[in-house]
């Protein structure tokens, strides 16, 4: 491999590493770009690293995606195989590729084919760092059991008892969860993004503050703007719901909880899978929903949680989505045993569980996001720094950084006037 592309994935030399990709695409013939991808597809193959695989993939979804459509000699038309097309659909891209590329090598290189081998390329890359996420959550203390479950029976989580105890009108208690947002006070600049902060964390850092909101003029006193409720139900189903949506479902099967495009309520699903309610081991295990409710609940009873947003506009820069994941993460976690208190104030290690636990609730849902989103699980002001993996970390060896920060909470004799 003496590709160009490859030499500057791996070179230790930030002007070589740095450049960008469009400019030697630019200027490269059709030949020589074809001849660039093979050599990526080779190395993405044997690298032992993480940054260089996805790199070597997000730079062959640029290359098909943008740069090879625009040479000269590239075919305009072409057949896309079926069979790719439905390995595609079902998640399968590694033999996707194959048969893009078997019909690029029998058919030549054409337009159609690679705008499939982009769209498959474009998946890999982030089901690549999904299953990074998955595997760095994995090992995080508290979190280990989670993946190892595939039947109802081997559930270990129970609803707390108080949760169960009837009012005298014969209903279960509310449990409810507010949390503030982050406000950051300087911007990251995007370097807490999983991929980056991990490559690079010596350059990740963020110093936000967790805040209450109000309208002027409206509200006495400003309130946690986000909000979670659980509460047992009298029917063996899961009940959801986003009241600032205007959402509800009820569903009554695991396959339903992890279709995360069935709905709009993908991220209250993601919040009952990342707090094990329903354990992300179960996916695809064929079991039946009724009987998880069972082991959590008891016969003939299920759960409902509901979410609510209130009042913040879309695009407010406030990470509301994060913080409503972590604070339905919170609620489910309380009303099972996770956290040492039912209510009050979480534990520095249960704040650290929820916030990797959102981590892998974000990118569960597709949105793959950074940790400093889910600083509003930190009270007040807080200086959030990337960490360099050590010897015990699992991202040892895999990646520079690790997957969670360091907070610090900045104290009153800490901040000068």
């Amino acid at each position: 491999m003496n590709g160009q592309l490859v030499h500057m994935i791996t070179s230790t030399d930030p002007e070589v590493r740095n450049r960008a990709l469009d400019a030697f695409c630019r200027t490269a013939s059709l030949i020589e770009l074809l001849a660039e991808c093979a050599d990526l597809e080779t190395f993405r193959h044997t690298s032992d690293n993480l940054y260089e695989r996805v790199r070597a993939l997000f730079f062959l979804y640029a290359i098909h995606r943008f740069h090879l459509p625009q040479k000269p000699g590239l075919q305009t038309r072409g057949l896309i195989p079926y069979g790719g097309y439905t390995h595609l659909l079902q998640r399968r891209f590694e033999e996707a590729i194959e048969v893009f590329m078997a019909a690029q090598s029998q058919d030549g290189p054409s337009d159609a084919i690679s705008s499939a081998l982009a769209e498959a390329y474009h998946r890999l890359g982030f089901q690549t760092l999904a299953d990074q996420v998955r595997r760095s959550v994995r090992s995080v203390r508290g979190n280990q059991w989670m993946f190892r479950i595939g039947h109802p029976m081997d559930q270990p989580l129970r609803v707390r008892r108080e949760l169960l105890t009837r009012s005298p009108e014969g209903l279960f208690p509310i449990l409810t969860e507010t949390t503030p947002v982050r406000m950051d006070l300087s911007h990251s600049g995007w370097s807490d993004i999983f991929f980056l902060g991990m490559d690079y964390p010596e350059g990740a850092r963020v110093l936000n503050v967790s805040i209450d909101l109000a309208v002027h003029g409206r509200a006495p006193v400003p309130c946690p703007p986000v909000e979670a409720y659980f509460r047992v139900i009298d029917e063996p189903a899961l009940r959801l719901a986003s009241v600032d949506l205007g959402q509800s479902a009820e569903i009554t099967s695991l396959a339903e909880v992890f279709d995360f495009a069935r709905d709009y309520l993908g991220l209250l699903k993601a919040a009952l899978i990342s707090a094990g309610i329903v354990p992300p081991g179960m996916e695809g295990a064929g079991e039946r929903l009724e009987d998880l409710l069972m082991r959590l609940v008891g016969p003939g009873h299920g759960l409902e949680v509901v979410s609510k947003v209130n009042g913040i506009p879309k695009g407010s820069r406030l990470a509301v989505s994060t913080s409503l994941l972590a604070c339905l993460i919170a609620a489910c976690m309380r009303a099972t045993g996770q956290t040492r208190s039912l209510t009050g104030t979480l534990e520095e290690h249960e704040r650290r569980l929820v916030a990797a636990r959102a981590i892998l609730g974000e990118w569960l849902g597709g949105s793959g996001g950074g940790w400093q989103d889910s600083g509003g699980v930190w009270p007040g002001m807080k200086l959030i720094t990337g960490v360099l993996a050590g010897a015990d970390d699992p991202e040892y060896g895999i990646s520079l950084g690790r997957l969670l920060p360091a907070h610090h909470i900045v104290e009153l004799d800490e901040v000068t006037e």
